[in-house]
């Protein structure tokens, strides 16, 4: 059997000389190396052998089998920079050529139309206001017009935080709207001048959270932007001129806009605001579901109580109050019919924009 390896050995090296390309090699190594090459045979064999033969056997064995795995390599290796040799020669390389550029990273598609609507907004005005994601039920719906009961909460499933203490009258939550941020820019404001506040024109772009089922339209996060305009003697003719000066600045100075009655707890009257279908005009398709109009956002003037709330008296305040979705405008421009591609961090989708 020793000389069965010796055998195998030589024989191996020897073939391994006259192969030239990576096909012969890798057929040299399934005749050599392979499951039913002799060498392998001879593994199987020596569990048969004697105790004193073994050792002596086993060691010969795996000294050849080493010897020619170390000559494989040897040869793929020689094999691979004879290759590059003939690629190098054979091709032309031109060293003035400008390298390939490095790809760079670009906005989320929801963050361009967020700041889009944000500065269409500056242009007009409005100051951007930050508010926390992390609030009260005080500040997310009972300042809001929402007492503890109201119906209207359950259009807002609602993920509370648990803190280690009963729930009471005034859980923590993440925050179902971006509106609680009126409550605290109202009271900000009001506090530099409790007898007579500054007027207040201001956005509110953030992340909210809602306990919903996940679905092509529905999300349990997406962004939001409010809109938040509180002064003397504002009317529902200054929120309706300049919502649709938005949407002409947004979508272009043809595009129609229609408001429509609707409810929101802290506003009153409330509207909810359609633009004429921009990629039909208003002659209906399947974006538009042949109606010719897209619903954008919702508004109306802020309810005396929330005036109050923040810091504001409605007997010589008024104000109004807007909510737009950008993934839902991003929705409607682009024609993205699953809101969920959004937060999938599928390349594909998202280099488009």
């Amino acid at each position: 059997m020793l000389s069965q390896l010796d055998q195998i050995e030589q024989t191996g090296l020897a073939s391994l000389g006259s192969v030239q390309d990576e096909d012969s090699l890798q057929r040299w190594k399934v005749t050599h190396l392979g499951r039913n090459s002799s060498l392998m045979q001879i593994f199987d064999q020596i569990k048969g052998l004697s105790k004193e033969e073994r050792p002596i056997i086993g060691w010969r064995a795996n000294q050849v089998k080493q010897a020619l795995e170390a000559a494989l390599a040897e040869k793929a290796e020689a094999l691979r920079q004879a290759a590059l040799a003939r690629s190098l020669q054979a091709e032309r390389l031109d060293v003035t050529l400008p390298g390939r550029p490095a790809l760079r990273g670009r906005l989320h598609p929801a963050t361009q139309t967020l700041r889009q609507i944000c500065s269409v907004f500056a242009d007009m005005g409005f100051q951007v206001y930050r508010s926390r994601e992390v609030e009260t039920d005080e500040i997310n719906f009972q300042l809001l017009n929402f007492p503890v009961g109201h119906p209207a909460r359950e259009m807002q499933a609602t993920y509370f935080v648990d803190t280690g203490h009963p729930r009471g009258d005034n859980p923590v939550l993440l925050r179902t709207h971006t509106s609680p941020g009126q409550i605290r820019a109202m009271r900000e404001f009001s506090a530099l001048d409790p007898d007579n506040p500054p007027p207040v024109r201001i956005t509110l772009p953030g992340m909210c959270y809602r306990y919903e089922q996940i679905t092509a339209r529905h999300e349990m996060q997406f962004n939001q932007v409010e809109v938040l305009a509180v002064g003397r003697n504002i009317t529902f003719g200054d929120l309706k001129g300049t919502i649709s000066d938005f949407a002409k600045r947004m979508f272009g100075q043809n595009v129609r806009s229609r408001f429509r009655a609707s409810y929101f707890p802290f506003t009153e009257p409330s509207a909810e605001v359609d633009i004429e279908c921009f990629v039909c005009g208003g002659a209906g398709c399947a974006v538009c579901k042949d109606t010719g109009w897209l619903e954008i956002m919702g508004c109306g003037m802020v309810h005396p109580v929330v005036l109050r709330n923040g810091g504001y008296d409605p007997e010589r305040y008024t104000g109004f109050a807007a909510g737009l979705g950008p993934e839902r405008i991003t929705m409607l421009r682009h024609r993205i019919d699953d809101i969920r591609s959004f937060w999938t961090n599928d390349l594909r989708f998202l280099e488009q924009f």
